[in-house]
Formats: C-alpha cells, sequence, structure tokens
C-alpha cells in the first residue's frame, strides 16, 4: 500500500511539474520582516504589543505586472496570545530604483482590533522597476515595512 502511494504521489508530482512549465513565465516573492515590541493608546488604555509578531508581504506576478499581493501580521509564541492590533491600516507602496515613492495605495484604518490583520490587493502593472512594499501602520505610526525588488 504504502509503495502504491508513494507510486501515486510521484505521478501527481510529475503531472504538476509537466502542467505549471506549459505556461508562461510567473514570478513570486514572500518575506517577513519582525514587528518589534511597542505600546500605544486605545480609548485611553495602554496597549503593549510584546516580540514574536511579523508582517509578511507576498507578492506574485512577472515583470512589472503584478497578479496579486497580500500582507498581513502573523504572531508566535506569547504574542499570538497577548497581541490585539487596533487602529491599523497596511499600505501598498511602490518605488523606482532610485527609490523615489511614486504610488500609494493606502488601506482603510480598522477600528476594529484584531490579532492577525491581512489586506489582499489585485492586479497592477507598474509604470517602472524597482520595489513593491507592504506597510503596517497602527495608530497612524509605521511599524514595519517589508520590500521586494521588481527587475526585470
Amino acid at each position: 500500500m504504502r509503495v502504491a502511494l508513494t507510486t501515486m504521489s510521484a505521478g501527481a508530482l510529475a503531472v504538476t511539474v509537466t502542467l505549471g512549465a506549459a505556461g508562461g513565465a510567473q514570478a513570486s516573492a514572500t518575506g517577513t520582516t519582525a514587528v518589534g515590541t511597542f505600546s500605544y493608546e486605545v480609548r485611553g488604555a495602554s496597549v503593549k504589543v510584546p516580540t514574536g509578531c511579523f508582517l509578511t508581504h507576498s507578492v506574485k506576478g512577472s515583470g512589472k505586472k503584478i497578479t496579486s499581493q497580500l500582507a498581513g501580521i502573523d504572531c508566535a509564541g506569547l504574542a499570538v496570545t497577548f497581541s490585539q492590533f487596533c487602529n491599523w491600516r497596511i499600505d501598498f507602496s511602490y518605488a523606482d530604483t532610485s527609490n523615489k515613492t511614486y504610488k500609494t495605495a493606502r488601506g482603510a484604518t480598522h477600528s476594529e482590533c484584531k490579532g492577525n490583520p491581512l489586506r489582499r490587493a489585485g492586479k497592477r502593472t507598474l509604470p517602472k522597476y524597482g520595489k513593491a512594499c507592504a506597510k503596517f501602520f497602527v495608530n497612524g505610526k509605521l511599524r514595519a515595512t517589508q520590500c521586494h525588488y521588481i527587475t526585470k
């Protein structure tokens, strides 16, 4: 039985690789950066975010064509239990090869408190090569940035 399952898995992988190779070239990138510990005020109460949270940003596409973007906060360890983000937003920004930001897609500010903020963005064609970044804000203050370089 184990040999049959292994053979079926290998066959499925071969079909997946073959079908995946038939389309145009696609590129994707995922990166993570730590969100440092910080405190902020919510409705008169102090909230402390401990070490252990990360901004993860994924970009899918090819060349200057982005087919999708996703950015969110993931926490591990004690931070999972004790981290809530209120008045948060995630922006996507785009800069040229000289590091000059030419576009920012500002996300909505969410007044509700969440342990795992998330934002998705759809298709976009960039006018220039450079970089695509996700920026995480809490109470209007930048808390983490994660970028991917978009090159030929």
